[in-house]
């Protein structure tokens, strides 16, 4: 993609802050009930009901969890979106509000900005959610993106990570690993870039890789998916960080173990093909790959007969007591310890 470098760029010092707020978000509409007040005051205001409130944020930085010489400014606005989301559906909930709080340095003009709002209001309108408001800021360096989202769940609805018992089956949905690879195939383009620009990238093998890197979508329809087949997780939690690092965080607030089975893990065969080519272990790929944005679950054994088939859902292992550790399985039949190789914040790796 060669960017016309002729075209005009909107200074976002000419607006000022409210100016840029107006500009932004004058397209964002409130659908949801609960939605009282969105943007325009001191603070919005949410009408509460008789469910449960759930809250998440995340804080997202140039150079550390996104690099804009391959991700389209519009592709991350709906990714920033997602990635929150996501941690609602992991809790059971349905999500209804964001707020987005951005600063930027002066190197992005207006039409930067109108881009990643773009990519936040598609995000909001395909999955129902209301921008209610947020804060723009000035960065010395690149930009920081921050977004909360808030969901409501019944009581009886809400999942926590800690309800993981003996015997329960561990459940994931869609597939693994593609994320990871998609982000493995754009840093080689880049470096390929970066010795030749003038070479332009084949990627037609990689377009699910590349899509789920670039345009994730947060797992909205487990929850009804669930509810129809009658089955209530005991916990559950979103797959960011990698498969390994999340049945980890499972069993230790359950105070439990667990048994995956290499032979289990759900594969793309755009998955297998890419790990190939790239000499990678795929079952390396599907357990510490991360920003797979699936759901890991458990339910009880007794739900086998509602999920087994099911073509939203692989079951992958089983929890067992907490004295026989974190194993996987391997195809050989060999079990082996879990560690956890995922992404680690604050490493940066």
């Amino acid at each position: 993609m060669i960017e016309d470098k002729n075209t005009q760029k909107t200074s976002l010092a000419e607006l000022g802050e409210f100016g840029l707020i107006n500009h932004i978000t004058k397209y964002f509409k409130a659908e949801n009930a609960t939605t009282v007040k969105a943007i325009g005051d001191d603070a919005a205001v949410l009408d509460t009901s008789e469910k449960q409130t759930l809250v998440t944020t995340d804080l997202l930085i140039e150079g550390v969890h996104f690099d804009l010489s391959y991700m389209p400014l519009k592709h991350l606005g709906y990714k920033v979106i997602m990635v929150n989301l996501s941690d609602v559906y992991a809790m059971n909930g349905v999500a209804e509000q964001v707020t987005v709080s951005i600063a930027v340095s002066n190197r992005f003009p207006l039409e930067a900005i109108e881009e990643l709002y773009a990519g936040i209001q598609l995000a909001c309108n395909t999955y129902n959610v209301d921008l209610i408001g947020g804060d723009t800021t000035s960065s010395t360096k690149g930009i920081l993106i921050s977004v909360t989202a808030i969901g409501k769940a019944t009581k009886e609805d809400v999942v926590y990570r800690n309800g993981a018992k003996e015997t329960d089956l561990i459940v994931v949905s869609g597939d693994l690993g593609a994320a990871y690879l998609g982000l493995q195939v754009l840093e080689r383009e880049k470096q390929v870039f970066k010795v030749d620009p003038n070479n332009q990238p084949d990627l037609d093998n990689y377009t699910y890789l590349i899509e789920r890197q670039l345009k994730p979508e947060a797992r909205k329809d487990v929850a009804g998916i669930l509810k129809e087949l009658e089955v209530k997780p005991t916990s559950m939690i979103d797959i960011s960080d990698g498969l390994s690092s999340e049945i980890m965080h499972i069993c230790s607030q359950s105070k439990v173990g667990c048994k995956i089975y290499e032979d289990k893990l759900p594969l793309d065969p755009q998955v297998i093909s890419a790990c190939e080519e790239f000499e990678l272990d795929s079952t390396m790929v599907a357990l510490s790959g991360g920003e797979d944005y699936e759901l890991l679950f458990t339910v009880p054994i007794a739900d086998f007969d509602k999920i087994k088939g099911n073509p939203n859902f692989s079951i992958i292992g089983h929890i067992i007591a907490e004295n026989q550790g974190l194993n996987l399985v391997t195809r050989a039949n060999q079990e082996i310890e879990l560690k956890a190789q995922g992404w680690n914040p604050l490493k940066g790796e």
